[in-house]
């Protein structure tokens, strides 16, 4: 037998493959995220319980923790027993019977009648005769009074017993197979009181005993139908329990009614809540899978990131233990007030992180299945999911579209004020009086906006950081003219920043145009050139006197010192903590393109056999995005409309398009996904934006020339006056 360490190590090392599997840590990290969802959703933060049972005196006062309305649903289903009791069981009756059975005895008493006319047969014969055809036996003595009696005698019998059986038949009820014994017995009884001889009472009870049979016959179905009828009036018999109520005092004796609301609040220990658990494990198991075929089917690049489901799963799950934190806060002195808290869960900052960090789209999504989660939470009280998923809308369409900083703050504040409306909305359906309903909008919906807001900007940079994502506001942080690398391009290298400026200028309304990200592209187009700081001098841009010092050195070293700006911008960027994409754009911008211009100064020096023209290319790689491609563009575009000589509308166009038509031939612009349609928009934007930057002006007159002639103007007109007053 192998000793425990080694064991060990033989199931670390079987362990260590299926550990380094891309798909068995996401497998993993979604069954940690389903179970902790599911134990946050089930289990209190504060276990107060009980275990009392029926007829037990408390030993404990216990109060309600908060407010709770709930089904007593044992006095509802004594209510409707009681209901199906009161309904009367349902009969079929054969009208048939009551003719048949007054047929049969008119139809007996006649055969009597026929024995006493047969005057042709001794009473011997009629005697036996008439035994014969009765269907009862009476007695001879009775038999032979019978044939003796008159016939009023018989008359009066049939008449009599008929019109009982009639009765009897013919009453509401009828005579039913369980009652017909009694029935009999009844109409025996009355038989007594119609003042018959005793061989005619003899008679008629042996008719009623023979002949009288059920006409009513149990309908089940029909009853059963109704008692369920009966039973469905009966509506749920409601309790509400207030938050602060005295369930039970020491002493009092356990009830049903005392262990129904325990068991409401959740405060009656039966052991471990394995019903809730199994209930939230499947709606959660179902919820998690609903996001993730969503992003399977929509947002297929962040279902394959694992960082960006973890990010989504750590969201959630901080959100929701801040609410289920929230859930438990008591306010003693105001119980009305303290059933509502739940309005104070911040759905709306997990949507507003979501939209920022990842995606809108999925950020409704994330906030419509949180307000369901918050529900589950609250234990069924949809109000509190319904307010959640408006503030949740709201925040993210606010932080949908960051253009300053000031954004994350005027979205908590619509948050703010969504929650109020919603808030006096339901709590006006609810019936809650005024002032809590007022209190309630105004002070839980204001914090709600407050502490998503607040959530939302504190944990931004620690999610930006360790899942490497650039958001807007880290962006919008980026673009603000006192960022340390920006000061230092403007001191530095002047020309190349207000070059920089004009070109984030051109590529965010490009970006705006096809759908891109503008707000990336202008940021990008910063800092794409930040690489020219090591050498200003050395870019055109910069150079302040005639001199050019690239006409003192070899065109293949000028295109060295011009093409290391993108890997020494590179190296800068990520020395300054720049984000990836923004350093994408920074290597990218110019691609593999050709330094054109050191190119030819090469081949016109005569060198042409020894001239390689991948020397004179960049090292690329070639724009991988819209933005990265935008930059290329409008970079490109700024330099050559700035160096023609006279700008016409129609020579600005002519060589926008050549520009964008030489990258795209030269192959630049085929790993980006840009369409041909795209590229006319780009065209558009450029010329919109340049229309502005180099428009005509109008040609002012020299003024110095203008005094001067002015001046002479009016000492002419001096010398003429002063000529005047002499003459005259």
């Amino acid at each position: 037998m192998l000793p425990l360490p080694a064991v060990g190590a033989r199931i670390t090392r079987r362990l260590a493959p299926l550990l380094k599997s891309r798909r068995m840590r996401r497998v993993s990290m979604a069954v940690l995220f389903f179970l902790l969802l599911t134990v946050l959703l089930s289990v209190e933060y504060v276990p107060y319980k009980v275990s009392l049972r029926e007829g037990q005196v408390s030993p404990v006062e216990i109060r309600a923790p908060r407010s709770v309305v709930f089904e007593d649903k044992a006095k509802t289903e004594e209510l409707r027993r009681q209901a199906a009791a009161a309904v009367r069981e349902q009969y079929d009756r054969d009208p048939l019977v009551s003719e048949a059975v007054q047929r049969d005895i008119s139809g007996a008493v006649q055969k009597i009648r026929d024995a006493q006319g047969d005057t042709r047969s001794s009473e011997e014969e009629r005697l036996e005769r008439l035994q014969g055809s009765l269907p009862f036996k009476l007695p001879r003595e009775t038999l032979l009074a019978l044939l003796r009696s008159s016939p009023r005698a018989l008359d009066q019998v049939e008449r009599g017993v008929n019109s009982l059986v009639a009765q009897a038949l013919e009453s509401e009820q009828g005579v039913t197979p369980d009652r017909l014994d009694a029935v009999k017995t009844g109409l025996a009884e009355q038989v007594a009181r119609l003042g018959l001889g005793e061989a005619q009472q003899e008679l008629a009870q042996s008719l009623i005993q023979h002949y009288l049979r059920p006409n009513s016959f149990f309908n089940a179905q029909k009853t059963r139908l109704l008692k369920e009828a009966a039973m469905e009036t009966v509506p749920p018999q409601m309790v509400t329990v207030r938050q602060d109520e005295i369930i039970l005092r020491p002493g009092d004796v356990v009830t049903k009614e005392h262990l129904a609301k325990l068991e409401a609040l959740g405060l009656n220990r039966t052991g471990f809540p394995w019903r809730v658990m199994v209930g939230n494990a499947l709606l959660v198991a179902l919820l998690m899978s609903v996001v993730l075929l969503y992003l399977y089917q929509q947002k297929r690049e962040i279902y394959e990131h694992s960082g960006h489901l973890y990010l989504v799963g750590i969201i959630v799950l901080v959100v929701l233990s801040v609410g289920k934190g929230i859930t438990v806060v008591n306010i003693p002195y105001w119980p009305e007030l303290g059933a509502l808290v739940g309005y104070m869960v911040p759905v709306a900052a997990a949507g507003m992180l979501t939209a920022i960090l990842l995606d809108s789209r999925l950020a409704m999504l994330v906030v419509a299945v949180m307000s369901f989660l918050v529900t589950m939470m609250t234990q069924g009280q949809f109000r509190f999911g319904l307010e959640a998923l408006v503030g949740g809308f709201v925040g993210v369409y606010s932080v949908s579209k960051l253009s300053q900083r000031g954004d994350l703050a005027r979205a908590g504040v619509y948050v703010s004020a969504a929650n109020f409306v919603t808030i006096l909305g339901l709590s006006i359906l609810g019936n809650t009086s005024w002032s809590a309903a007022i209190t309630a909008g105004v002070g839980f919906g204001l914090i709600n906006g407050l502490l998503s807001s607040i959530l939302t900007i504190g944990a931004l940079p620690y999610l930006e950081s360790a899942f490497r994502i650039t958001s807007p506001v880290h962006l919008l942080e980026l673009s603000h003219p006192s960022n340390p690398l920006l000061r230092r391009l403007l001191t530095e290298a002047p020309g190349t920043y207000h070059h920089s400026i004009i070109v984030a200028n051109l590529a965010e309304a490009a970006a705006e145009a096809v759908g891109g990200n503008s707000l990336l592209a202008r940021v990008g187009a910063y800092y794409h050139d930040i690489g020219k700081i090591k050498r200003p001098y050395f870019f055109i841009e910069n150079q302040v006197g005639p001199e050019n010092p690239h006409d003192k050195i070899a065109p293949s070293l000028s295109t060295l010192i011009l093409t290391a700006h993108v890997k020494d911008g590179a190296e800068l960027a990520r020395e300054y903590k720049l984000p990836q994409a923004v350093v994408d754009i920074i290597e990218q911008h110019h691609g593999t393109g050709l330094c054109t211009y050191f190119y030819h100064k090469a081949l016109e020096n005569g060198q042409a056999e020894k001239v390689e023209e991948e020397e004179y290319r960049y090292d690329g790689p070639k724009p991988q995005s819209k933005e990265a491609a935008i930059v290329m563009l409008a970079d490109a575009v700024e330099a050559a409309v700035r160096s023609l000589q006279n700008r016409t509308p129609g020579r600005v166009e002519g060589m926008v398009r050549k520009i964008i038509r030489d990258k795209l031939m030269d192959g630049q612009l085929d790993e980006c996904d840009l369409t041909f349609k795209d590229l006319d928009k780009i065209a558009a934007a450029f010329l919109q934006v340049l229309s502005g930057i180099f428009h005509s002006r109008v040609e002012y007159p020299d003024f110095n020339k203008e005094l001067e002639r002015r001046k002479a103007r009016g000492a002419g007109i001096g010398k003429q006056s002063a000529r005047k007053s002499a003459g005259g």
